[in-house]
């Protein structure tokens, strides 16, 4: 069934075609019934022809519906219709950052809350156990007030590319998302190949570290507008993922050397040895970004030593008690002498 603007899908008029990727053509469509625009991404035909593959969608779509964050683009079901099969999501408006990259790199002060976004919807899911696996520039909107809006959230786990599918075209930043039937057995790989963390370039089981990984490669492109991992072709860029590290003289003089070791942790190639968690990451931004962190602290007072203090004690214990002298074993009054008084004011 070919998808014009005008054609329905259910309760839904599709309005016009807004972009394409290895998940499926995206249009926007009228909502009738709750008088609102949503996205609509449309999955690719051999959903039809395989029950069990169309089965495991609509179940990682429940779970997918399930997350509520600011950060993570809405999905609100899943629509079917004269054999096209349909996910219905949270239509967001504004350019993603693969566009706003290929105009240059990003200001560092434009970079942090971005970043900090992207990690706040990455934790989220994360702790619900759901990994996104295929985050990338191409997969993050920034809205015109500065919300940003992760997308296709999952989906990596929840299709699958036909057999055989070409991996080349468009270079490796725009390359097609590799997907398996078998999404959590080793030997199958996923994600976009500029993105992939070594583990998942080598076909192994990935977790959550997979995205924290693709999370180092976004703000590293955010900041330089170049790919930590460059390749003329996919294989490439693979065997750069493996063997190669970013080159990090690429990235802006006024980087603070924190920021450095975030991105570097985050870029570990030892799964074992990289940052485990974006709960870290996103508190290492918030420092990074909260003005009063960086707020001069105020210099000690000066304390009087110990020693000098004792010593006044004793100095005025003296003198207080210098009407009495010892003279043949006893204590005896001194002959009266001059009162003198001595004021002694403690440190604070």
């Amino acid at each position: 069934m070919p998808i014009n603007p005008g054609t329905s899908l259910g309760s839904y008029e599709v309005l016009s075609k807004v972009g394409e990727g290895g998940m499926g053509e995206v249009y926007r469509a009228h909502d009738s019934r709750l008088h609102r625009d949503v996205a609509i991404k449309v999955l690719p035909e051999l959903f039809a022809l395989d029950p069990d593959r169309l089965t495991r969608f609509e179940r990682e779509a429940q779970v997918l519906a399930s997350l509520n964050h600011p950060n993570i683009a809405t999905v609100y079901g899943v629509e079917r219709a004269g054999g096209i099969h349909a996910l219905v999501m949270e239509l967001v408006e504004g350019d993603d950052l693969s566009q706003r990259i290929a105009r240059g790199p990003i200001p560092l002060d434009e970079v942090l809350p971005i970043a900090r976004q992207i990690a706040d919807g990455l934790e989220a899911a994360h702790e619900r156990g759901i990994v996104h696996r295929d985050l990338k520039p191409a997969n993050i909107k920034v809205r015109d007030d500065g919300t940003v809006k992760v997308l296709d959230f999952g989906l990596a786990k929840a299709t699958a590319a036909p057999a055989g599918a070409s991996l080349t075209g468009g270079g490796p930043q725009h390359s097609p998302t590799f997907t398996s039937p078998a999404m959590t057995q080793m030997g199958m790989i996923l994600g976009t190949a500029a993105y992939m963390a070594p583990e998942q370039a080598k076909g192994r089981i990935v977790d959550r570290r997979a995205d924290i990984w693709a999370f180092g490669c976004v703000v590293y492109e955010m900041l330089t507008a170049k790919r930590a991992f460059p390749g003329e072709d996919i294989t490439d860029t693979l065997a750069a993922i493996v063997r190669a590290e970013p080159d990090w003289t690429a990235l802006p003089a006024a980087t603070p050397a924190s920021l450095r070791r975030l991105l570097r942790r985050c870029l570990e190639k030892d799964a074992r040895q990289r940052l485990s968690s974006m709960g870290d990451a996103r508190l290492d931004l918030n420092e990074r970004e909260d003005p009063q962190t960086t707020a001069p602290v105020a210099p000690p007072r000066r304390s009087i030593p110990i020693w000098v203090l004792a010593g006044s004690v004793v100095a005025g214990a003296a003198v207080a008690a210098g009407a009495f002298v010892f003279a043949g074993g006893t204590f005896s009054s001194a002959p009266a002498r001059p009162t003198t008084r001595l004021a002694l004011v403690p440190p604070v």
